[in-house]
C-alpha cells in the first residue's frame, strides 16, 4: 500500500481530528442538498469477536455517532462474521438485499470479499473499507497507519534490548493472519526497524490471529531455537502475545523476554503493568470509529466537501489505485504512559486495570 502524509496528528497522546476541521465539520441536514435525509441505514460488518475492541468500542461508537449525526433518525445494521469469510460474504449480501444506504466493511478476507463489494457497487451502495483495506471498488478507506504500527513495535523491541542488542541476537516474529492485509503492513513496518539489527530466527503468519495458533507456533519456535536463545518476541497483537507468554511459561521461562503487542486490550495493559509484556500499540478507537461514521453519513447524504475533508490521503489496493483514505496515527503504550493514553481517553478506568492482583505493580508506577 502506498502511503502519503497523514492528515491527523496526536495531541498529548490523544488523537484529535477536530483540530484539523474534520470531525468538527459535521454539519446538519440544512448544510447541503443531500441525496438522502437523516433516515438512513449504515451497514456495519466487523470481522471477529476474539479481539474485544470490535464489540466493546467500534460498534457502539459508530452506532452512537451515526445517531448523533442524523438527529437519532439514522441507524446501524450490525453483523459480526466471527472470523468466517463465507459468513461475512453472506452478511454483506443480506445488507445489499435489505437495501442499506452505505456499508462500513472490516473484511475477514480482503481478497475473497471483492466480488461482494462489486455487487454492492452494482446495487448503488457505497462501501467504505474500515480498519482493513478490502479489495474491489471501495469508495474510501479509514484505518490506522499500519506501517507505523509495525515501526513502533520494532523500535520498542530495540529500545527494550538497549545497548546489549546485537545483530546475532535471535528473535521470533509472530505476524498476523495472511488473509488480513494489515498484517503484512505491520510486518513491513517492523522489518524496516529490525532488519540487520537482530536475527529473525523464526517467523510465522498466524492463521486467524488466533492466540492458540500463536501459542503452538511459539512452542515450535522454542523447541527449534531454544528458550534461552530467544532475546525478544515480536507479536503483532495483544491476543497473540497472551498465547506466546503461555508457551514461554510452559517451557519453564520465568524471566520473560520483551514482547510486543497491539490494541491495548485490558489484559495486555495489565501484563504491561506487571512487566510480562513490554508494550502494546494504543490506537484511538473513538477517533477511527467516529471518523468512519462521519464518512459514511457524508457519503450517503452527498456532502462531498465534508467527505473530501475526511479522506485527504490516498492508498492503493491490489485492485484499485488512489482510493480516498484517512490514516490515523498511533502511540506506543508502556508502563510510563498508561495514565496519559487509555486512562485519559476513557478507554479504561484505573480501577479496571489496577485490580487486587495488580495493586502493587500499579502503585510502583504511580497508577492510582
Amino acid at each position: 500500500m502506498r502511503r502519503i502524509a497523514i492528515s491527523v496528528v496526536a495531541s498529548t497522546l490523544t488523537l484529535s481530528l477536530a483540530g484539523c476541521g474534520v470531525l468538527g465539520a459535521t454539519g446538519n441536514s440544512s448544510d447541503a442538498s443531500p441525496t438522502k435525509g437523516n433516515d438512513i441505514t449504515v451497514g456495519l460488518l466487523l470481522p471477529e469477536k476474539k479481539n474485544s475492541r470490535y464489540e466493546k468500542f467500534d460498534y457502539p461508537i459508530i452506532r452512537d455517532k451515526v445517531a448523533s449525526l442524523t438527529r437519532n433518525q439514522g441507524k446501524v445494521a450490525y453483523a459480526n462474521a466471527e472470523q468466517d469469510a463465507d459468513k461475512q460474504e453472506s452478511q454483506l449480501e443480506k445488507m445489499i438485499a435489505d437495501g442499506v444506504d452505505v456499508i462500513l466493511l472490516d473484511a475477514v478476507d480482503s481478497k475473497a470479499i471483492a466480488g461482494a463489494v462489486q455487487r454492492a457497487k452494482d446495487a448503488g451502495i457505497p462501501v467504505i473499507a474500515y480498519d482493513r483495506l478490502a479489495e474491489g471498488p471501495i469508495d474510501a478507506y479509514i484505518s490506522f497507519d499500519n506501517e507505523l504500527v509495525g515501526e513502533v513495535q520494532g523500535r520498542s523491541l530495540l529500545e527494550a534490548l538497549g545497548s546489549k542488542a546485537d545483530s546475532s541476537d535471535k528473535i521470533v516474529m509472530m505476524n498476523g493472519s495472511p488473509t488480513d492485509p494489515n498484517a503484512k503492513q505491520f510486518k513491513d513496518g517492523a522489518m524496516a526497524e529490525l532488519s540487520g539489527k537482530l536475527t529473525i530466527a523464526k517467523s510465522y503468519d498466524t492463521e486467524n490471529w488466533d492466540p492458540k495458533n500463536a501459542q503452538a507456533n511459539m512452542t515450535e519456535a522454542i523447541n527449534a531455537v531454544g528458550a534461552d536463545n530467544i532475546v525478544a518476541v515480536y507479536s503483532a497483537n495483544d491476543a497473540m502475545a497472551g498465547g506466546i507468554i503461555k508457551a514461554l511459561e510452559a517451557a519453564g521461562v520465568t524471566d520473560l523476554p520483551p514482547i510486543t503487542g497491539q490494541d491495548a486490550e485490558l489484559e495486555a495493559v495489565q501484563r504491561v503493568v506487571a512487566g510480562d509484556q513490554y508494550m502494546s500499540v494504543y490506537k484511538s478507537y473513538p477517533a477511527e470509529a467516529e471518523a468512519a461514521a462521519e464518512m459514511a453519513v457524508a457519503r450517503v447524504q452527498g456532502r462531498d466537501i465534508q467527505f473530501d475533508a475526511l479522506t485527504r490521503d490516498k492508498v492503493d489496493s491490489p485492485t484499485d489505485e488512489d482510493i480516498p483514505a484517512q490514516l490515523v496515527s498511533v502511540v506506543a503504550l508502556t508502563r510510563e504512559n498508561i495514565a496519559e493514553t487509555v486512562v485519559a481517553d476513557g478507554i479504561y478506568k484505573v480501577s479496571d486495570i489496577c485490580t487486587a492482583q495488580f495493586k502493587d505493580e500499579c502503585s510502583a508506577i504511580g497508577l492510582k
